[in-house]
């Protein structure tokens, strides 16, 4: 089936399967490399993007479920530079180890910075409860979110 969707604020039309994930839509069909495989069971977030302002685990989105809807990917925030502020936060603080699961909390911590200016360190920490990482004890990443937090919002 063809459908069609905005991908990084364009428009694409690609052929799927009913049954083909967003993943590898992405990364076969489309060529976004930047969007990873991870766990393929929603368990990890490396595959994060966002659908409609949201972030979602792109292992578990059917392509069929994009038809008409937005789907932005990191690459995107980054050519932006929207997410500059995020970049900038996690390397002064040292959040970013073996860079594996990073996108994915970039995605995550973006768009929970953009509903929430003001986050405590709790909330963080349930914002990116579905994001793993095996390298840190996610201390540093909390504390870059919130200095992202304040950078973007001030």
């Amino acid at each position: 089936m063809e459908i069609t969707f905005k991908l990084n604020g364009r428009p694409v039309t690609v052929d799927v399967k009913p049954n083909e994930i967003l993943l590898d839509v992405l990364r076969f069909k489309l060529g976004v490399k930047s969007v990873k495989r991870g766990c393929e069971r929603a368990e990890c977030g490396t595959c994060t993007v966002l659908l409609d302002g949201n972030p979602v685990y792109s292992c578990t989105v059917l392509a069929p479920q994009v038809r008409n809807r937005e789907v932005i990917t990191i690459d995107y925030l980054i050519h932006t530079g929207e997410l500059r502020p995020l970049l900038d936060a996690f390397a002064d603080i040292g959040a970013v180890q073996c860079g594996f699961c990073t996108p994915g909390f970039l995605m995550t911590s973006y768009a929970f910075i953009k509903r929430n200016p003001n986050p405590t360190d709790e909330e963080i920490r349930k914002a990116v409860e579905g994001n793993l990482c095996r390298c840190t004890g996610y201390k540093k990443i909390i504390e870059a979110i919130k200095l992202a937090a304040r950078k973007m919002h001030s």
